[in-house]
């Protein structure tokens, strides 16, 4: 019995070993700033003297409230400076999926949608409940206007066309497709929630009567976004109550949440611009490393417009799941698709419509960088990439 006990506590004493050493620390870096964003310190520090001093309710006329309602006010000028626009024309919402259902579903009732295919999920199942046509796009990730105008019915009542997309990052022709609703005398909505702080956002320029973002996109906390709406737009409030938002979203509004999606928001309007072309370089720089690399590898929408930060690489004979388990393992975080989407068994609807195979689709793995990133964390990750991607390989008779 002793004898037994000893052994005993020398495996329990290995097993733990060994369970150590599997938890053992790891570095991480983190690839996946399309799905979400930590908050920055600017944000941070913007936020949390709200949500402890000004407690007010910003529709009270006393001293608390009022002081609510500053915040509030200055926060909707700093994301409408950011969307040149009015502040009038900014509506807080609790992200972008709830942006896109009330432009959608608060402009359309009754009317005829007119969309594309590689559209968010909460674009395309809020266009499904109105009767809908989504246009298909090119292999390289973009519709042509051309196709949005052969579309156009007379009941038509909204256009709405992402401004870059959330997988391949490829840049939509926007301005003309205003242009084109414009003309016709069609509400247009775009869905920019992939484009703030990536590209250079005009929504007078490219004629949008709708645009939406979402905080936790760009380094503020989830459940913030905000809606700009063009004064004189009839559109139906989906959230009843009181005469908040100027009437389209009732509801107390999230003080501190407006405040750090304003502070990221002006962050974005004084800093991005300089801040893409590092983007761009690192993008490249990642790219070029795993092409040069690894055999069988390809950037899907190489040739397109896209954001400086995203990259969709298709690995030839890998499962996209186990590639990201893989990197994961290593201190990787990736993504293989919409995250809005994971968790799904089927490939990305996004990659089977630019003309991927099922194969092909779910052997994509997409790569997001943002501002902790650097030169010898891209390095590391290609060096990940290559060893990886030849471990399952070995493992997958079929790419033999």
């Amino acid at each position: 019995m002793v004898t037994g006990s000893k052994i005993g506590g020398e495996s329990d004493r290995s097993a733990k070993h060994l369970l150590l050493k599997s938890k053992k620390a790891v570095q991480r870096y983190y690839f996946d700033h399309n799905a979400s964003t930590p908050v920055s310190q600017e944000v941070l520090e913007a936020m949390l003297p709200v949500m402890t001093e000004v407690f007010g309710n910003p529709s009270s006329i006393h001293h608390y409230g009022q002081a609510a309602r500053a915040k509030l006010d200055h926060a909707r000028r700093q994301v409408a400076a950011l969307l040149h626009c009015s502040d009038s024309e900014i509506v807080f919402t609790s992200g972008g999926t709830e942006s896109d259902n009330l432009a959608i579903l608060g402009i359309a009732a009754g009317g005829h949608v007119i969309t594309t295919a590689i559209e968010h999920p909460a674009v395309l199942a809020s266009a499904d409940q109105r009767s809908v046509t989504r246009i298909p796009v090119d292999r390289s990730g973009v519709v042509d206007p051309d196709a949005i105008r052969r579309a156009i019915r007379p009941d038509t009542k909204l256009i709405t066309v992402m401004h870059v997309n959330n997988e391949i990052g490829t840049i939509q022709p926007v301005e003309q497709i205003g242009r084109i609703a414009k003309e016709a005398g069609i509400a247009f909505h775009s869905d920019g929630v992939q484009a703030a702080g990536k590209v250079a956002i005009d929504v007078r320029a490219i004629h949008a009567d709708i645009y939406a973002i979402s905080g936790h996109k760009i380094y503020a906390p989830k459940g913030t976004g905000a809606l700009f709406i063009r004064k004189g737009l009839e559109l139906r409030a989906q959230v009843h109550g009181g005469s908040h938002e100027g009437r389209f979203r009732a509801g107390t509004q999230n003080v501190a949440g407006a405040v750090a999606l304003g502070a990221a928001a002006q962050w974005i309007t004084e800093h991005a611009a300089a801040e893409w072309p590092g983007l761009a370089a690192l993008r490249d720089r990642l790219e070029h490393g795993i092409l040069r690399r690894v055999g069988d590898a390809h950037v899907n929408a190489a040739g397109s417009a896209r954001a400086p930060n995203v990259t969709n690489i298709r690995f030839d004979g890998i499962d996209s799941e186990a590639l990201l388990i893989a990197l994961d393992l290593r201190g990787f975080a990736v993504s293989a698709g919409s995250a809005c989407s994971s968790g799904a068994q089927e490939p990305s609807p996004m990659l089977i419509a630019i003309g991927l195979t099922r194969e092909q689709a779910k052997s994509s793995i997409r790569f997001s960088l943002g501002r902790s990133n650097d030169a010898a964390q891209v390095d590391l990750l290609i060096d990940a990439v290559v060893a990886c991607v030849a471990h399952l390989r070995k493992l997958a008779p079929a790419y033999a």
